[in-house]
């Protein structure tokens, strides 16, 4: 559909090499704001940095209707990227990207930027109508979407949308679970580990004791759980007093994420309520504080959604066939939905992400730009 595919590597290669991980964003916000502000659009910002502790708000950009009496649509796509990534340098074999040293490449979430920056300009410089339109520049989406949750929703005007933010090509991600964040704390009885350990009450012992009794993993088709970070103790011969155990359930039915988190909390309460002193020494008890924050909510769009029947639209006129699946993580899409905005998630063809050795091709990400172009058009 007309794209220019080395501008689009151009802006790509830019927009990586700009350092932004989460709560740095204000790099990549301000270049955001001179392109879209030279290309005619309305740029603001809110004021959520005051919540996630950012250097910049998100971003919501506007432009002007042009021609075609169509419902209101945004794209969305968040700034920040996962760690490691100051200093990024792109290489570029071909048509195929990866970093050129030992960070991220970025193109979780720059390859969705890029391609809105790259149909925007081709709409403009070809004439070509379109219908009304404005993209949502979010922050700290990888740090449990953050910028997401702060969002001012008055300022969005669209009622559906898609977030550019999945591998693969030719995706739409029409479901995606809830997911709970789940924190224990359990404090023990500090004691010399040589001298008078039988004083002394293990944080660590029972935390592993619970650990070992938990299901992890797949659950069920449609649930998961998982302990991914534990800390304590202070020295190995001090008994340890405290420990935190980091970890995470997610279910595509809310139900079942709501009985296996009640399930992770009733194991560990059974380990220090079972506790025993069999010889009468030790002065206290253990105990648990047991936290749950809900990470984001379900998502789950209908086929007849006006937001799955726009996309499928767009496909039919370029003759691309979607696939419609329903995803393990979580993204903006989510808190767009759970705010009554219908918000679907397409593909960019960003491979590998969350590594040093993620990879994208640009083609995929010119197939990203054709689609995102005909749903405006």
């Amino acid at each position: 559909m007309g794209i220019n595919l080395e501008r689009l590597a151009s802006v790509f290669t830019a927009l990586c090499e700009i350092d932004s991980p989460s709560k740095q964003e204000g790099r990549v916000a301000a270049y955001l704001k001179s392109v879209f502000v030279e290309m005619g659009a309305e740029v603001s910002e809110d004021d959520s940095a005051k919540q996630t502790g950012s250097d910049c708000g998100n971003l919501f950009v506007r432009f002007p209707d042009e021609g075609l009496d169509r419902e209101p649509v945004f794209f969305n796509c968040h700034m920040d990227t996962v760690l490691p990534a100051i200093g990024v340098k792109v290489k570029r074999e071909g048509e195929v990207f990866t970093s050129a040293g030992d960070t991220v490449l970025g193109s979780d979430d720059k390859a969705g930027i890029a391609v809105l920056i790259e149909v925007m300009r081709t709409l403009q410089e070809k004439n070509i109508p379109y219908g009304p339109v404005e993209y949502i520049f979010t922050t700290c989406e990888e740090v449990g979407l953050m910028g997401a949750k702060a969002l001012d929703l008055s300022a969005i005007k669209a009622k559906i949308g898609y977030a550019l933010d999945s591998s693969g090509i030719n995706r739409v991600i029409v479901g995606a679970p809830a997911a709970n964040r789940i924190t224990a704390e359990i404090k023990g009885i500090a004691s010399h580990a040589g001298l008078s350990p039988e004083k002394g009450i293990s944080a660590i012992h029972l935390a592993a004791k619970a650990i070992a009794r938990l299901k992890l993993g797949r659950l069920d088709p449609e649930s998961t759980a998982n302990i991914g970070l534990i800390t304590g103790g202070t020295a190995t011969n001090i008994i340890p007093e405290s420990v935190l155990v980091h970890g995470e359930v997610r279910s595509h039915t809310v139900s079942k994420l709501e009985e296996y988190t009640q399930k992770m909390k009733d194991v560990f309460q059974d380990e220090i309520d079972n506790w025993t002193d069999p010889e009468n020494i030790v002065n206290g008890k253990p105990s648990l504080d047991f936290r749950v924050v809900q990470e984001y909510p379900v998502m789950q769009l209908d086929k007849e959604s006006a937001v799955i029947k726009r996309v499928k639209e767009a496909a039919t006129t370029l003759d691309a066939e979607l696939d419609y699946v329903v995803a393990g993580g979580g993204s903006d899409a989510n808190i767009f939905n759970s705010l009554g905005i219908q918000c679907a998630i397409i593909s960019t063809g960003m491979d590998k992400v969350h590594s040093t050795q993620e990879t994208i091709k640009l083609s995929d990400m010119g197939l990203t730009a054709d689609l995102v172009m005909a749903i405006l058009t």
